[in-house]
């Protein structure tokens, strides 16, 4: 079951298949290293451990989780417990599978609508792209959407929700380029109180490099939604570019502080063989994936599952 703000839905029946078609990269990149690392191996020793740090690392798994890993490998051997490759394989997908479920947190549902999301991140993640094919998903579960054109300060940000608007026939709350956006993000949820809106998704700016500014900006827009809609925002959903890496954490980190972010959305998963990095933000982190982009497509956003991910990473 895939959970939403207003109860859960059932997933759609080729969402295994569209993942493993968006991480083959990874897929292929992890299985062939780990089997150049247990080729002709019949004991696990020191040689073949370094061998596997080296392939998780450059798999993006992380350092913390690369280490535990070792750990429990050189544990279980030591007892015994680890005979051949294949027990190794089986340990390593047990304790990543263990990570994501972990810091996995459940979306709250939402009784009275409407449900506010915050997308916030890094200019160049594919924020608004995202809210694009998130309006899609909801609508296409049946739900109400209003766009809110809250990123008011850079030129084409909002003619860019338009646009998305347009290709999902969703209304979009904008005012003119500059405005404050609180005030936009106000009318965005007067209007759907009135009209009994399921959904309001808020695009917000993302520049950086005037961070005080802008986390300052993040706060006042969480205060106002709060007072129009007791409870909300409901998700702030922080847009990261896989392709980055670990890079990206930093930033992540300073979003995270600010604006109170309840899970990730990780574009571009299917442009990388790095897809390891799924693990390590959640790990570093301690939030949830919400949904990956594995391509192009609208359709291409897909609520994460943590078994299915892993299961991704291993089956061909």
């Amino acid at each position: 079951m895939i959970q939403t703000l207003f109860g859960s839905v059932e997933p759609e029946p080729t969402i295994f298949d569209r993942l493993k078609k968006g991480i083959r990269k990874t897929r292929e990149g992890l299985a062939s290293r780990l089997e150049d690392v247990f080729a002709g191996k019949k004991e696990i020793d020191e040689e073949l451990l370094e061998e596997l740090e080296y392939t998780l690392i450059t798999a993006d798994i992380g350092v913390k989780t690369t280490a535990e890993i070792l750990d429990l490998v050189r544990d279980r051997a030591d007892r015994g417990e680890l005979k051949d490759p294949e027990a190794l394989r089986a340990l390593i997908r047990e304790h990543l599978l263990e990570v994501l479920k972990t810091i996995d947190k459940p979306i709250g549902e939402v009784s009275q609508p409407p449900a506010v999301i915050l997308v916030v991140g890094v200019n160049g993640t594919g924020k608004t792209t995202t809210i694009g094919k998130l309006t899609h998903h909801l609508k296409e579960a049946g739900h109400s959407v209003l766009l809110c054109a809250a990123d008011t300060f850079r030129a084409a940000a909002i003619e860019q929700l338009e646009v998305w608007g347009q290709r999902t026939g969703t209304e979009v709350i904008r005012q003119k380029p500059g405005a404050d956006p609180s005030a936009v993000l106000f009318d965005a949820l007067q209007a759907a109180k009135a009209r009994g809106t399921d959904y309001v998704i808020a695009d917000t700016a993302g520049r950086l490099h005037t961070k005080s500014n802008l986390m300052a900006e993040l706060e006042k827009m969480r205060r106002i939604a709060g007072r129009v809609v007791p409870g909300a925002p409901h998700e702030v959903l922080l847009v990261m570019d896989a392709t980055t890496g670990q890079n990206g954490l930093e930033q992540a980190r300073r979003f995270t502080e600010a604006s109170g972010v309840t899970g990730i959305v990780l574009t571009k998963l299917d442009g990388t063989a790095k897809g390891g990095v799924v693990v390590a933000i959640a790990r570093e982190l301690g939030l949830p994936i919400r949904y990956v982009g594995v391509g192009e497509k609208v359709e291409d956003l897909l609520p994460f599952d943590a078994e299915k991910f892993v299961s991704s990473l291993f089956e061909a």
